[in-house]
């Protein structure tokens, strides 16, 4: 839905990054958020505006860095389970190829640590997945599947605590894999980004 007056026509940009966690304070440093930490920390490393209330989310857009591809980075706001309802319209209009949107994401069945890139491929119970995928029509989107580890249970209640629930490792190991995953999107963004550059 419009957040007030007229949109603007939208940008013409070379991918669409979709940070994945929950809006409110309350989930904030938790290993569900993994994905809105890495989203900003690359907002911050390419020094774009403040995100602004559209597509049911917060979007910038800007350069990858002098020279590099034009990105748009989205956070919805909507809760995880329904991310899909932000990411549909946001690709729509940006008009881009499912190979142009990147999902950066939490994935409990990684080790704490590990990052893994990908394209398309199963959905691993991820619910923002699942939504995103139900809203774009294919599974076929670039992903980076940052490991936060799961509890010694296969008990719902419980693996969703420990994703809700605050980081249990020290904050600098935290640290070191926002940037380490914000380096794996960087990366994919770089290499995967051929001919002329829009803007």
């Amino acid at each position: 839905m419009p957040f007030g007056g007229r949109r603007k026509p939208a940008v013409p940009v070379d991918w669409l990054l979709v940070g994945l966690g929950n809006p409110g304070a309350e989930y904030q440093g938790s290993p569900h958020n993994i994905g809105f930490e890495v989203a900003e920390r690359l907002r911050e490393r390419w020094e774009l505006s403040k995100p602004k209330a559209r597509y049911r989310g917060l979007i910038t857009d800007g350069r990858a860095g002098p020279g590099g591809p034009r990105v748009a980075i989205l956070l919805p706001q909507t809760y995880m389970n329904e991310a899909g309802q932000s990411v549909g319209p946001a690709r729509g209009e940006l008009k881009l190829p499912l190979d142009r949107v990147l999902v950066i994401h939490d994935e409990i069945d990684l080790p704490f640590g590990e990052i893994r890139t990908r394209v398309g491929g199963g959905l691993a119970g991820h619910n923002g997945l699942k939504s995103i995928k139900q809203a774009l029509g294919s599974a076929d989107f670039h992903r980076v599947r940052v490991g936060v580890g799961r509890p010694p249970t296969t008990d719902p209640d419980r693996v969703a605590a420990y994703v809700l629930g605050k980081f249990r490792e020290p904050k600098a190991d935290v640290e070191t894999l926002v940037d380490q995953a914000a380096d794996a999107a960087q990366q994919i963004v770089e290499a995967e980004t051929d001919g002329p550059i829009l803007g």
